[in-house]
This record gives structure tokens, sequence and C-alpha cells, in this order.
């Protein structure tokens, strides 16, 4: 790194040295959360809200490469210029909003997996995330190594992924002139989409994800001046847009296929269960298998990230740091909670990413703040233009949740039919 940062190595094999904060975050995209909403997405109004994907996707390319600029400029992470320049209640307030957020990723990350797992191999539910905890847990054990064996396997995971619906996409027969009507052309049709398009930002804007890119990008090299810091600036946001790019490529994707297969005839599928069993009659045994890879690889490197996510947060937040293994059991009960209870899955995944939706506000505005202060960030501080796209973005996620809200306390939205 510090060859190229000296500019004695060049190339595009350069940029690689810096590769891998953005893929790990990326991977926050692409979680089982995301796979929940865009079934119900895509099953219930076809190819209609391609445009909360494409939006979402547009709004996180922004927040990622402010939170990577963060960590890279100032040394530390959002969790830790929070509590260094927040009132400690306000930073303890926080620190419990956002370990809410972490339970509600933990949750739909570890049921994601855990079904996945259980489809394949027909297991109950229960062992299959038992398998999912022993196997995050597993790789987790990697990060004591170094970034960068984490790095590579958390790429492996999502280059599964990406793979999977590449497949999908050849295989379920795509509208592509409605799929590209229905990126441009916003509309929600009912209350119900609203909720879908509230959970598909929640999936697809994570919180943890806005704290856990400041925190891999910070000391992952020695930048001696203003100079260095600039060029891995400009790495930074050169591979965000390559890995979030990929990710919502992989979302619209999800949306396509649900769309192709289920919203003529079968729109009332909702679940990931039911949209497995559904694709063996309509789409064929390769296409449900592929569907269910990827949903357990989405499930394993989400639950990977999740925990080393809440681990920052906490550290950050509070100054403490707990035990691997604890941080991972205290995070994935929840998940066992519900299940236990008999709790439908794929109802409490999409029911968590709304409630990620409404925690999202907390580290988009702490972020808004910090890239904007001189102070904090010298020349490296936001202009107008980005300052205000990251204030519109805030401000749409802001104003979807007061809608939201306003709906599920059964006040009518004027112009909003019932779903």
């Amino acid at each position: 790194m510090s060859e190229v940062l000296a500019g004695t190595r060049r190339g595009p094999r350069s940029v690689l040295l810096f590769a891998g904060p953005a893929i790990i975050a990326s991977v926050a995209y692409m979680d089982p959360g995301n796979y929940a909403t865009n079934i119900q997405a895509g099953a219930g109004y076809g190819y209609g809200l391609l445009w909360v994907v494409l939006l979402a996707n547009l709004i996180a390319m922004l927040f990622q490469s402010l939170s990577a600029r963060v960590g890279i400029v100032t040394g530390s992470n959002l969790a830790e210029l929070c509590r260094d320049h927040f009132p400690r209640p306000i930073v303890l307030v926080m620190w419990v909003v956002s370990e809410i957020a972490a339970m509600a990723t933990d949750l739909a990350e570890f049921l994601g997996g855990a079904i996945g797992l259980a489809l394949l191999f027909h297991m109950p539910l229960m062992a299959g995330m038992v398998v999912t905890a022993i196997v995050t847990y597993a790789i987790l054990l990697f990060e004591a190594r170094g970034f960068r064996p984490m790095e590579l396997i958390i790429a492996a995971l999502v280059s599964v992924i990406g793979l999977c619906y590449l497949i999908e996409v050849f295989i379920a027969p795509i509208a592509w002139g409605d799929a590209a009507w229905g990126m441009i052309s916003p509309s929600l049709p009912d209350s119900t989409a609203l909720t879908i398009a509230v959970g598909i930002i929640g999936a697809t804007v994570m919180p943890h994800a806005i704290y856990l890119h400041s925190g891999l990008t910070q000391n992952r090299a020695v930048l001696r001046n203003d100079s260095d810091r600039r060029k891995v600036v400009r790495f930074s946001n050169i591979e965000v847009i390559l890995a979030l790019a990929a990710a919502g490529l992989v979302n619209m994707a999800m949306v396509m296929m649900a769309a192709s297969a289920f919203h003529n005839g079968h729109s009332e599928v909702a679940e990931i269960e039911t949209a497995y069993h559904m694709l063996t009659p309509l789409l064929g045994g390769a296409a449900a298998g592929v569907f269910l890879v990827s949903l357990i690889a989405s499930g394993v490197s989400s639950s990977v990230v999740g925990t080393m996510a809440g681990q920052l947060i906490m550290q950050g937040f509070i100054n403490l740091r707990l035990p691997v293994w604890f941080r991972r059991l205290f995070t994935m009960i929840p998940a066992f909670v519900i299940v236990a209870l008999g709790v439908n899955a794929t109802n409490a995944l999409v029911l968590s990413q709304v409630v990620l939706s409404i925690a999202l506000p907390v580290p988009m505005v702490a972020l808004i703040i910090f890239s904007g202060r001189k102070d904090i960030m010298g020349q490296f501080c936001t202009g107008r233009v980005v300052r205000a796209l990251a204030i519109l973005g805030a401000t749409i996620v802001l104003t979807l949740n007061m809608v939201l809200l306003t709906q599920i306390f059964g006040v009518p939205i004027p112009g909003l039919p019932a779903g």
C-alpha cells in the first residue's frame, strides 16, 4: 500500500490492495431481509417497485462513501466520533437504538441462513439455526488473522450470491421492458406497497453497514499527509460504486425473478419457504436449488458482518469490547425466541427491515453532521452539492418512516388506499 501511495506502483492492480471494506459492507445489501422484501415486492407488484430498489441503492452509495471517507480522514469510526463529540445522554440513546437495529439485523440474517439450510437439507428450522451459528462463529475466528483473510472469505460468499442470481435471471423469463419502466416510474399503489417500500429501504440502506464501513477503512494504511488521504478516498469511492452497483443488480434480479415467477397467478406469494416450493413447478428444480444456495451464502456472510458491526458499535459508543462468542450469543437470542414462539419467519424478516429503516436516521444524521464539519474533516469536508444530496436522502427516509408510523397507528393517508 505504501508503494501505491508513494506513486512508485501504479495500474489497476494497485487499486485491489485497497479493496475490501466496501465488499464487506455490500453484504448488508444482499442479506436475507432483502430476499423477504424483494419477494413480496415482485410477487405483489411485479416490476412496479424496482424504482425503490434503485433509489435505495443510490442513497446507500452516497452514505457508504461518506462513512468510508470519515474513517479514512479522521482515523476514527462513526460510533467513536459520536462518543467524542455528542453529550453523554445522546450517546447512550444512540447506542441503545443502534443495538436494537443490530438485533433486528441479526434476526434477518440468522433466520435467512437457517431457513435456507432447513429447506435444502430437510432439517428442522431450529437445527438450521444451530448450524448457522456454528458456521458463523467459525468464520469469525479468522478475524484474528487480520483483515485480508476475512475479506477474501466474504468476497467468496458475495461471489456465490451474485453468480446464483445471474443464473436465476437466465432461467426466469424477464419482461425487460416492464423492468426498465419500473425503475424510472415511481408509484405506491396502496399502503402495503408503502410498507414493502420502507422495508426495501431498511434492507438496503443498513444502519450497521454505515457504522461498520467507517471502522473498516480506519488504520488500514499509514497515511502520512492529505495527499495520501486523497488517494485512499478516491480508491474507496471507486470500490463503493462497484461493490454497491453489484449489490443493487442482485437486488433488482431478486425482484425481477419474483415478478416473473409469481406476479401473474401467484401474487399472494410472500414467504421465502413458499417461494422456494413454488419455484420448482414454475421454473424447475435448478432455479429452486440455486435460490436456496444463494440464501444460505447470504445468511452466513451477513451474519458474520452483522456480528462485526455489533462489536464495533458497542466498542465505539461505550468503549466496551465483548468476546466474539458472547456478542454472537447476545444478538442471536431474539431469533431463537421468535422461532420458539412459532412466529412466521418471513413476516419477522420483513418487520425487522422496517425496524432497521426506522433506526436508520440515527447514523445518517450523525454522518451528515460529522462529514460536514471542517474542524473534523478539514479539506475533506463535504461540499454543498454532496451535503444537499445527503440531506435529501435522509429526508426521503425520514418522510417514508413518518408516513409508515402514521399508517401503523391507524391514521389514513390521503390518496393511498389500503393494501
